[in-house]
């Protein structure tokens, strides 16, 4: 495993409930600044592997960014299960739900 991926699965598994981080931001914290696509396909293709909380990685609008009806749906019951509330524009109050860790 490439240390970039390794990196991205210790952050996106470090989220606490209720709480959002975007893709690019876990990019940055693992190291490269322009790989928010590459945080898209570790989560594609590692989420159930290593048991990660995808629901909890958001655009950097904070809006949903899966396409599909279903995946948008349960993405958002998720979120709301965990306290996290949608705007009336269906999007997800960054400064009040993005989680910054500790570096």
């Amino acid at each position: 495993m490439q240390p970039f991926t390794r990196r991205v699965i210790e952050i996106i598994q470090g989220i606490p409930e209720g709480y959002v981080m975007t893709y690019g931001q876990v990019a940055e914290l693992a190291g490269s600044r322009r790989g928010a696509r590459q945080v898209v396909r570790i989560l594609h293709s590692l989420s159930d592997k290593h048991g990660l909380p995808w629901h909890r990685v958001v655009n950097a609008k904070g809006e949903i960014a899966i396409q599909d009806d279903e995946g948008r749906f349960t993405q958002t019951v998720y979120l709301q299960d965990e306290g996290v509330t949608m705007l009336a524009n269906g999007t997800i109050d960054l400064e009040r739900y993005r989680y910054i860790p500790e570096v």
